[in-house]
């Protein structure tokens, strides 16, 4: 018996349509494997892309020296909607270029802002941030009615035709001493900024570190070590030596003493050449007035900051809320903490448009190097614990602290913490009941244009991005980074995800008031509060 006939008779009438629907499938499988073993884009449009993208890394590398003459020469420091163009590669700032079509309606091309760049090179200007992507965006929309030149010269009149060889020896003869008192995760994330910023030559000048003396015969090597390497932030950008003689670090040409002492009040900062200094202290160890005071006992100081929240009378500032309040006769300042300058932006955005009734704050926030690596005896609550293995409930200050800066919200926010085992980003979860209705999209596009074009966009970023996680925020100079994604609404209730590099965003806040201390605020343009998109 042959098994493979059917074993019910087949005629012509059924045998036909079945020999028909068979020899289209037949087809279409031919035409799916002849689809499939077709490129999808020719040659020709392979090479357009790449020869596009050579041309793009072409005009990238033109500006590199472009921005660093500016930099150096006029001290104006230059950005793409935000994003620092001073001693990127340019693979970065081609990056750069591309970040924009997440808040605008395309991608910024170089070919647009070059131009831009060549201009400012021959306005002779005087010390400004200027943003040539958001300038770039705007001229798109008047360039058919007014050309390059008059335009940016418009833009930035204040500082056109500004620059001489006498005002650069003013403005080098100006230059702040900084100090840092304690050389821990936030003093060496503050140093790498203050030797950043250092290259124009007229702005803060780290001058010396204080440290307690350490235990290893070679305690100043290990020291420029954690400086040159970092298991977070990455290598440090330049080179960094030793002078073991005259026991200093030397980054990036700029002469740092180290200073060992145990109090604050046993160093003369002027037997080093330092004066009129503004202390950074980073220990957290004094936080009233009487303990930081001891700090201005030592010859050659003549202001203490404190990177951590100060108790009693001392102003808590957050840059870009509450730093009016800054005067000439403050000689204590405080920072506050990181997770205060994360959340208090935001609040105070959100507050000021839809109204804050009332609300909770979370922070699930990086393991820090007060908990312990394992088990071990601690004083705080659940802080003994290890902390790479654990996830530890504990408290925080921040909701009660944003109150300082914001006294219109005193006793409307909660706050707790949960620390986890991340050594560094954190998150903050605001839930938040608004006194008018909302959508997510509304809200959304609010913080969005706030990030873009108020007042807030150092403090404020904005991502909307479903596949981000906390890595990506490694080195984020914003105070804290708006989720979009992760935005919920329900009527007046709003929950809010923020993130935030308790390091980097952290430390780039401390050198804003820092350098508005100092006097060593300059002009931004385009002016904040100018929508490219408006």
């Amino acid at each position: 018996m042959d098994n493979r006939r059917p074993n019910f008779p087949l005629d012509d009438d059924v045998l036909a349509p079945l020999a028909v629907q068979a020899g289209r499938a037949a087809k279409n499988i031919l035409k799916f494997n002849h689809l499939q073993r077709t490129p999808i884009v020719s040659q020709d449009q392979l090479n357009r892309y790449f020869s596009d993208w050579t041309e793009r890394e072409a005009i990238a590398e033109a500006m590199i020296p472009i921005i660093g003459r500016l930099y150096r020469k006029n001290n104006v420091v230059t950005s793409i909607y935000g994003r620092a163009l001073i001693n990127q590669s340019v693979i970065n700032i081609i990056k750069a270029h591309r970040f924009v079509r997440q808040v605008e309606a395309e991608e910024l091309s170089v070919r647009e802002t070059y131009p831009i760049l060549e201009v400012l090179d021959r306005l002779n200007l005087g010390q400004a941030h200027i943003d040539i992507g958001k300038l770039a965006t705007q001229y798109q929309r008047v360039k058919d009615s007014q050309d390059l030149e008059s335009f940016l010269r418009e833009a930035v009149n204040p500082v056109v035709d500004r620059f001489d060889e006498e005002q650069k020896a003013s403005h080098e003869s100006e230059t702040k001493d900084v100090v840092l008192y304690g050389f821990g995760r936030i003093g060496r994330y503050l140093a790498r900024i203050l030797v950043e910023k250092a290259g124009g030559g007229n702005n803060l000048r780290l001058r010396a570190i204080v440290a307690r003396k350490g235990g290893a015969p070679n305690d100043l090597e290990k020291r420029a070590s954690l400086l040159r390497r970092d298991s977070i932030h990455g290598s440090f950008r330049g080179t960094i030596t030793v002078d073991e003689e005259n026991e200093a670090i030397i980054a990036n040409g700029n002469y740092i003493k180290v200073i060992y002492s145990d109090s604050p009040d046993q160093v003369d900062y002027t037997q080093y050449g330092i004066d009129n200094a503004i202390v950074i202290d980073n220990t957290g160890k004094w936080r009233d007035e009487e303990g930081l005071g001891l700090h201005l006992k030592s010859k050659g100081v003549s202001r203490v900051i404190l990177t951590a929240p100060g108790k009693g009378n001392i102003k808590n500032i957050v840059h870009g809320i509450n730093n009016n309040l800054i005067s000439d006769e403050d000689r204590i300042l405080s920072a506050a903490s990181c997770t205060t300058n994360a959340i208090t932006p935001v609040v105070k955005a959100v507050n000021d448009h839809f109204g804050i009734v009332d609300g909770h704050m979370e922070t699930v926030h990086a393991y820090t190097n007060d908990q312990n690596l394992i088990d071990n005896y601690h004083k705080g609550e659940r802080r003994g614990r290890s902390a790479p293995l654990n996830m530890v409930l504990t408290e925080t200050g921040a909701a009660k602290a944003v109150a300082k800066a914001l006294p219109e919200l005193e006793g409307k926010l909660t706050g707790n913490a949960i620390r986890v085992p991340t050594p560094n980003v954190s998150m903050a979860i605001l839930n938040l009941n608004l006194e008018k209705a909302t959508s997510k999209e509304e809200l959304n596009e609010f913080l969005r244009d706030k990030a873009l074009h108020s007042d807030l966009q150092k403090q404020i970023d904005y991502v909307s991005s479903p596949e981000v996680v906390s890595s990506d925020f490694v080195g984020s100079r914003h105070a804290g980074v708006v989720d979009g994604q992760a935005t919920i609404v329900s009527g007046k209730r709003a929950v809010l995800y923020v993130w935030y590099d308790n390091e980097a965003g952290y430390s780039a806040q401390v050198i804003r008031i820092v350098s508005q201390m100092s006097g060593m605020s300059f002009p931004i343009f385009p002016e904040r509060g100018t929508a490219s998109d408006h």
